[in-house]
């Protein structure tokens, strides 16, 4: 397969010089010269017969590289035989009918290169270029090539003339062509004005190392195998034989040494006069030679085992190897330079998803502070509220200290007075029922804001500083609650102390007793029920105290049995619509008043009620 790949780079300059319109077809006659001619120099019957029955459908037109490509394949690939024919005058075939078309240097100029040398660039090029077609030859296989070609010529490669063509557009889209590669040999720039004799030994060097899998060649002793004597040898080491020459003309080969597993090659002492020896074992055979320094010696030596090595392995050419490890290489760094781009892309799209993250975390947070600015103003809006609350109750006081004035100013008119105390029981069922519907409002308020307090969770759990001002208002507000039951409790050490004024005047109402024994019980009615109103709202403060406690992670909010368990209570119990407790001193006096008559007892119960027991926060 290798065989055919490299006849093929050849045939297919061939191919393309006859296709003089470069249309891609070629006429049949042309054709047929073209297949007898390689016949010929592959050694194998040629059948004119053939191509005429291979093409018997296309009689006038002219045949495609597709076409062709059939015939070439079934009646001469595939009949040629390795070592029945010399490659290199396939080469000068193909290269004759190519350079007529494509190759025209420069003849007045002193650069140009002779045609032999113009030939063996051709074949060095197609062996080093890719298997693809139109065939063309990477930089990296243009700049191997040169430095071995500088490195023979005792040179050093001029990378910046190098730089210049390989930087064309051209080049790198597509790579080098053979005839861009001999324009840029025949321009000078890269053999520096070099003699054309020292150019010429240096392409054949390459040449033969290269296309002819030559991997040394010198001069060495050779020692006799019958007469035992030394006579100086010209060698040839290939990977498969060690061919030894009367010169370095090669012209009259004395022996081959074919080269396998079972050969070796030593080092051996100097002796016979002779120095820097060594041999080569094989299974007959073995054969002293002798270098002419230890350089010389460890070079042929290193090469004899280069040669057994790939005897071995089953390798036919050393620069074949290198070329696919060179192209494997090339591979490996193509692959890695994809995959940093995609690292890199990829990379950059972790960035963009980065700052489209943080533009969103500025949006929430934005969002965030118009909320605090939502809650600050419905925060300042019940705190209003709570503050005409307590003016309106303050009022209400007030109001209820003149009514029990006017009462002890009007105290000899009984009549009068029993329809002042019946006005005052409904002024207070009144006053209970706004205290009633307050209560619900304030409900309804604590719905709302705790229907807040739920849409901001998603956002307190997400900023950890939202929650500390909200820790910060909830102090301020217990601070102000704390201060506004002190000021309560002011007042109503005040209202005790009227109270106990109102009892001395009420002692002297129990010659009307008897008339207010109704009104007294319609007042006990209604203390029955601002009690059962204070055991509702101290079971609703409960359920507050329940629904208020801090709900830790993967903890269920426990379901309420009461009417009120649909909406969330918050956990500080409002002053202002708090019912209070009475005192343990008035109930023993409340008693007293009982035990001396039942109308003293309402009386006390009546101004109780009008002195406003309940104390809403």
């Amino acid at each position: 397969m290798e065989l055919r790949a490299e006849l093929l780079k050849s045939i297919w300059y061939g191919f393309t010089a006859l296709d003089l319109e470069k249309s891609g077809k070629v006429s049949k006659s042309q054709l047929k010269v073209l297949s007898h001619n390689l016949c010929t120099v592959l050694s194998i019957p040629h059948d004119p017969v053939a191509l005429e029955e291979h093409f018997r459908d296309d009689d006038d037109g002219p045949v495609s590289s597709q076409g062709y490509m059939p015939y070439l394949t079934k009646y001469i690939l595939d009949k040629v035989e390795e070592g029945a024919f010399n490659k290199e005058n396939v080469d000068e075939l193909c290269w004759t009918l190519t350079a007529k078309k494509n190759y025209r240097p420069d003849r007045s100029t002193t650069t140009v290169l002779p045609e032999k040398d113009a030939f063996r660039l051709w074949c060095l090029f197609n062996f080093l270029s890719e298997d693809k077609y139109p065939l063309v030859m990477v930089p990296d296989e243009v700049e191997y090539l040169l430095k071995k070609i500088c490195m023979a010529m005792s040179i050093e490669l001029n990378c910046v003339e190098l730089e210049d063509f390989t930087s064309q557009d051209v080049v790198q889209r597509n790579g080098f062509s053979v005839w861009g590669f001999l324009e840029m040999m025949n321009s000078g720039k890269i053999t520096r004005g070099m003699d054309k004799d020292i150019t010429s030994m240096a392409i054949e060097e390459i040449y033969r190392e290269i296309v002819g899998d030559v991997l040394k060649e010198g001069y060495l002793w050779k020692k006799g195998q019958l007469r035992r004597n030394w006579k100086e040898r010209w060698f040839t080491l290939r990977p498969s034989s060690l061919a030894y020459y009367s010169g370095e003309d090669r012209k009259e080969c004395h022996g081959n040494i074919t080269l396998d597993g079972n050969c070796c090659v030593e080092v051996l002492p100097d002796r016979d006069g002779k120095r820097c020896m060594f041999c080569l074992k094989t299974l007959s055979k073995t054969y002293e030679m002798s270098a002419s320094d230890t350089k010389q010696r460890q070079e042929w030596t290193t090469a004899i085992q280069t040669a057994i090595r790939l005897y071995v392995e089953g390798k036919t050419s050393l620069h074949k190897d290198l070329k696919l490890k060179r192209r494997e290489q090339r591979e490996q760094r193509e692959k890695r330079r994809l995959d940093k781009e995609e690292e890199l892309q990829r990379l950059r799209a972790l960035q963009e998803e980065r700052e489209h993250k943080l533009a969103e975390l500025e949006v929430l947070r934005e969002a965030q502070k118009q909320a605090q600015v939502l809650q600050e103003q419905d925060e300042q809006k019940r705190r209003e509220q709570h503050e005409q609350l307590h003016r309106t109750l303050e009022i209400q006081l007030r109001e209820a200290e003149e009514a029990r004035a006017s009462m002890q100013a009007e105290m000899v008119l009984k009549e009068e007075e029993a329809e002042r105390q019946k006005k005052r029981i409904h002024e207070l069922e009144e006053m209970q029922k706004h205290l009633k519907e307050a209560l619900q409002l304030e409900i309804k308020a604590r719905m709302d804001e705790e229907a807040f307090r739920y849409a901001q969770t998603g956002l307190l759990a997400e900023e950890e500083e939202k929650m500390k001002a909200l820790m910060a208002l909830q102090e301020e507000q217990e601070e102000y609650i704390v201060k506004t039951q002190r000021e309560k409790q002011e007042l109503k050490q005040e209202m005790e102390t009227k109270s106990r004024e109102l009892d001395e005047a009420q002692r002297q109402l129990e010659t009307v007793r008897a008339n207010r024994y109704r009104v007294d019980q319609d007042v006990v009615a209604a203390q029955r029920k601002l009690r059962q109103a204070s055991t509702n709202v101290k079971h609703w403060n409960v359920q507050m105290n329940r629904l208020m406690r801090p709900i830790g992670p993967g903890e269920k909010r426990p379901s309420l049995g009461s009417s009120y368990s649909s909406f969330p209570m918050p956990c500080q119990r409002d002053p202002g619509l708090r019912l209070r407790p009475r005192a343990e001193g008035k109930d023993e006096e409340s008693k007293e008043n009982l035990d001396n008559g039942a109308g003293c007892g309402d009386e006390k119960r009546l101004s109780q009620a009008s002195n406003g027991e309940m104390d809403i926060p």
